[in-house]
């Protein structure tokens, strides 16, 4: 291993790794479908979340949903505002705050709906992280700690992973970095007056843009509070001000949006345990499902055994453990300070606030509501690589770098994305006919992206209750007499998410249902990344009179 390094410097390798960030992002923008929240962004980016209806038990034309999708006809600056006001109303019964969808309103305005157009933004956020990751690199470690630290967050599967995705997680790690690349430029004495208050203008802009963008940044904000006090504590006030000021700017939202959206907040799905042991367990749990996808599996969490899972968790947690050791032993305290502050105390502070108010919000999500303690772990790893001695230095980046690389080649090359696409493949043969979809889910999100996906055709009608109820609603649905479908495609949802998978019982009395009309002609198993993605398409054709 060591032999590569005399042909090739460390820099260029880095560099290299770098660019492969950069190209693997451009080319995998349009690789995959919307996964199941992002039509939800795309929805409410539109500001036509109003607009939406869930199905009932008679069937709406896919067409209505269709047009979901594109902004609103708009002759005026008056029609500009309204939209913007609807968009600002449906916020409220989300859990997030406003900044990201705005963004990704404006963008959508610009580029249009398509998964290249809406992934674009969050790609150039992540793009953007890398380069002030260089710079927090720079200023703690100088130019080679500043590549490898680019390079392992640009690499990194987990933010790789949601570069690509249209939601808040990755301008998330932007005005993470951002922020902490300001905060560290705010306490060097050297800086210019002028250089000063531009910084500090930075960061007052990140604190604010990143509040507004997830409320948990707010742990981020209180971890630079206790670094002041470590560190730098003769200028406390200074830096309360500025942090203050960056808090203080969302306000508006805080006293309108805010308020709103607690009172729609399903708190409840975060309950703890019902007895010490089951709580402990939870909150272990939590730890090792935030750890593992976000420092060594990424998105492949979601299909790995549980063992798996755990004992990746472990191993990367005694990793940093023995690396926290390891500097605090090579009297490297005041950057192992900055690093714990930048990602290990925001996620303690979580682990306590959960343990505290009895609920289990660490690990939601498999780690994406913490991403924004990543760069602090990874400062942390990249630290503990640069201070390395001997030929450890550089063979162990390296060996990390060769890593993520390879779950990400692998993650994106063998796992399908493309389960929608099959389905209106099947529908696309049949176009010409009347034909309904049922499905076992109402959920928006199979919804949505069913009509995203499939053909814009008049003749497309869509039938979507939960297991119990659709062989009744489908039984309704063909007993009238206006029914006159050619084709059925019943979508069997193995994850309906708002209900319970069918049931054998279920599957029979649908069947029963279609098979005095029609015959079934085409079955295909539909497998995707994880348990919402799969479904047995099942194409059913009306039987001729004489058959």
């Amino acid at each position: 291993m060591s032999k590569i390094f005399k042909y090739i410097s460390w820099d260029w390798l880095l560099l290299g790794a770098i660019a492969l960030a950069v190209i693997l992002r451009i080319i995998h923008l349009g690789s995959r479908e919307f996964w199941y929240d992002e039509v939800l962004s795309l929805l409410l980016s539109t500001g036509k979340k109003s607009l939406y209806s869930t199905p009932k038990d008679l069937p709406v034309a896919i067409a209505s949903y269709q047009n979901l999708f594109s902004l609103p006809v708009e002759n005026s600056f008056s029609d500009v505002f309204t939209t913007l006001e609807k968009l600002l109303k449906g916020l409220v019964a989300e859990p997030h705050p406003p900044l990201f969808y705005l963004g990704q309103h404006f963008w959508l305005r610009l580029f249009g709906n398509s998964e290249v157009a809406m992934r674009s933004l969050p790609v150039l956020y992540s793009i953007g992280a890398m380069g002030c990751a260089y710079g927090i690199g720079r200023y703690l470690l100088g130019p080679k700690g500043g590549l490898l630290f680019s390079a392992l967050l640009g690499l990194n599967p987990f933010f790789l992973f949601h570069s690509l995705n249209v939601r808040m997680y990755c301008p998330l790690v932007f005005w993470t970095v951002l922020t902490s690349w300001a905060f560290l430029e705010t306490t060097n004495k050297n800086n210019t007056s002028k250089k000063q208050w531009f910084w500090s203008l930075i960061l007052i802009f990140a604190v604010a843009a990143g509040f507004m963008t997830f409320y948990y940044f707010l742990f981020m904000v209180a971890s630079l509070g206790i670094l002041v006090l470590l560190t730098d504590i003769k200028r406390w006030w200074q830096h309360a001000i500025r942090l203050s000021i960056g808090v203080l700017i969302p306000l508006p939202w805080l006293l309108w949006g805010t308020r709103q959206q607690l009172n729609n907040a399903d708190l409840g799905r975060f309950a703890a345990g019902s007895n010490l042991l089951e709580t402990i367990s939870k909150h272990l749990q939590g730890i090792i499902n935030t750890v593992t996808p976000l420092l060594v599996w990424g998105d492949w969490v979601t299909i790995m055994p549980t063992g798996v899972i755990i004992l990746s968790g472990i191993i990367a947690i005694a990793l940093l453990i023995a690396v926290i050791i390891h500097l605090w032993r090579e009297n490297q305290r005041q950057l192992l300070v900055v690093a714990l502050c930048f990602g290990i105390l925001p996620f303690l502070m979580m682990i306590m606030v959960d343990v505290v108010t009895g609920k289990f919000t660490v690990g939601f999500g498999w780690g994406r509501s913490l991403i924004f303690i990543l760069p602090g772990c990874l400062l942390l790893l990249t630290i503990a690589s640069e201070k390395a001695a001997g030929k450890w230095k550089r063979i162990s980046a390296l060996a990390l770098l060769l890593f993520y690389l390879t779950v990400n080649v692998t993650d994106f090359s063998w796992r399908s994305r493309w389960m929608f696409h099959k389905i209106a493949d099947i529908i696309e043969q049949e176009t010409t006919q009347p034909t309904l979809i049922a499905m076992n889910s109402n959920a928006w999100g199979h919804v949505l992206r069913l009509a995203y996906y499939l053909p814009s055709d008049s003749s497309l009608m869509l039938l979507a209750q939960n297991s119990a109820k659709l062989a009744n609603a489908l039984d309704k649905t063909l007993s009238a007499p206006s029914s006159a479908y050619k084709y059925i495609l019943w979508l069997d949802s193995d994850r309906p998410v708002w209900g319970s998978p069918a049931t054998a019982v279920e599957k029979k009395q649908i069947k029963q249902t279609l098979v005095p009309e029609f015959e079934l002609i085409k079955t295909e198993r539909l497998i995707g990344t994880w348990e919402l993605d799969n479904f047995t398409a099942h194409l059913y054709q009306r039987r001729l009179p004489n058959s």
